[in-house]
């Protein structure tokens, strides 16, 4: 009779605590990772149940970005419990338990990404442009980032450098996210298609400081062919920049960050950070020595993971 691994042992004790005291999320993220299915699995069994949740959602849940509301989105936790071998009930008492409040932190802690969450702001957008949040069209092979902070310690813009790998056929464009600083001003942005694209619509909503666009290629993918090309956002219309975030719904390539700051306005020191979710608190935090001839700083990750990873700085 086979025995347990000290591995399996450790999963097993850890789900067990989650689902005791909770939080969902945790509880959620434990129980996948004991029994070792891989969130496109998950979702292939909840259709086999007749439910239809994205890969992303999945995502945001077991990081606690965004929560289960909807009754559609009730029958998969219910529907989870019986696919993740869990107790009848036991995740939706922790969504009971820990009820809709999600403002626990202080609304200083509520950014405008925690925001985009919950409101499902980001979701509405998208399915504006024809591409639901679940849709994986494509694998990011790389994504090389450069952001330029301004001389009042703005986000003045960014460009990106992207390689795609096409996952399935007929993929002739690419949604891009931007995320504007408390206090901007979505509509007063601008995209650029810079190299191998064109701006196709463009969405924005104020609130949450969120821009949407698409970039539309000249060809259509076959699955497995690559596409290269580069686009840039001009924002500048928000106040005083503290950091630049990144987030990855799920595992991708290698992913490079910049960031150069102007001469007339630099930071006394920078860090890098990651985040399981928008509203987690900071982990995996290291210093960042600031070039003194280019102002820059940077990072790279060779495989990124899914959650969120990004660069902070100190003005004083």
């Amino acid at each position: 009779m086979p025995h347990a691994t000290p591995h399996a042992d450790a999963a097993t004790a850890e789900l067990d605590s989650a689902l005791r005291g909770g939080p969902f999320h945790v509880a959620l993220r434990a129980a996948i990772a004991a029994r070792g299915l891989p969130l496109q699995r998950v979702r292939h069994h909840l259709s086999r149940h007749g439910v239809t949740v994205g890969v992303t959602s999945l995502s945001y849940w077991q990081q606690g970005a965004r929560r289960p509301q909807r009754p559609e989105s009730l029958r998969a936790v219910r529907a989870l419990e019986e696919i993740l071998q869990l107790p009848e009930e036991s995740l939706i008492r922790l969504l009971a338990e820990t009820g809709e409040d999600t403002s626990a932190q202080g609304p200083a802690a509520r950014s405008h990404r925690v925001h985009l969450e919950a409101s499902g702001v980001l979701d509405r957008l998208l399915a504006e442009l024809d591409h639901p949040s679940s849709d994986v069209g494509v694998h990011t092979l790389g994504h090389h980032e450069h952001v330029r902070i301004g001389p009042r310690r703005e986000l003045a813009g960014h460009e990106s450098h992207l390689i795609l790998r096409a996952r399935r056929d007929g993929v002739d464009r690419f949604v891009a996210v931007h995320h504007g600083d408390p206090g901007c001003v979505p509509a007063r942005m601008t995209v650029h298609a810079l190299e191998n694209c064109r701006t196709g619509r463009v969405r924005t909503h104020h609130d949450t400081g969120v821009l949407v666009t698409e970039l539309l290629f000249d060809t259509c993918l076959r699955a497995g062919d690559t596409h290269l090309f580069r686009y840039g956002v001009e924002d500048g219309t928000a106040g005083v920049s503290r950091e630049y975030v990144r987030g990855f719904g799920t595992a991708g390539g290698q992913y490079a960050l910049q960031v150069r700051f102007d001469a007339a306005a630099l930071p006394v020191r920078c860090h890098r950070f990651t985040r399981h979710s928008p509203a987690a608190p900071r982990g995996g935090r290291q210093e960042l020595a600031l070039s003194g001839q280019h102002r820059s700083v940077h990072l790279v990750e060779p495989r990124v993971r899914s959650g969120m990873l990004g660069i902070g700085w100190d003005w004083e």
